[in-house]
């Protein structure tokens, strides 16, 4: 695993980002065969998938692209929904844009120092929790090609 060259304190937001990303990049460089995640259960025994239940390729996806979110930015909003959506119609796009205004005015009122720890807390919480799914990933595929140190 990569080392980590900066020093934050350890619940610093940029510890968490960099710890992340230094995870996803291993399991990045140890997965060399991601097609042998399919259908293979994260925390299940005997490896096969529950109905409806994500696989580890799902798992290994998706960490790789919040990573590439995280270290190039978002895309624009107009974008994000097209990619997500599919390029439904125009109009569940206004709408949605209408509630987020909507919703923007009313939170506009509220405290801003307490949205920012709630979105901060759930930024770092989730962070977090995308970590530990990467070394999972990381350590299942190395059991299921034996390379387990």
């Amino acid at each position: 695993m990569p080392v980590l060259t900066k020093r934050y304190p350890k619940n610093c937001l940029l510890a968490v980002v960099d710890r992340y990303l230094a995870v996803v990049c291993n399991m990045e460089q140890v997965v060399m065969i991601p097609s042998l995640l399919r259908d293979v259960q994260l925390g299940g025994h005997g490896g096969q998938a529950q109905m409806g239940a994500p696989d580890l390729y799902t798992y290994f996806t998706m960490l790789k692209t919040i990573r590439m979110d995280v270290e190039h930015g978002l895309l624009p909003r107009e974008e994000w929904q097209a990619k997500v959506a599919g390029r439904k119609a125009d109009e569940a796009g206004k709408e949605a844009a209408e509630t987020e205004e909507a919703k923007e005015d009313v939170s506009g009122e509220l405290d801003l120092e307490t949205q920012f720890h709630v979105h901060f807390s759930s930024l770092h919480r989730i962070l977090t929790h995308l970590t530990v799914k990467a070394q999972e990933v990381t350590r299942k595929y190395q059991e299921m090609t034996g390379q387990v140190l």
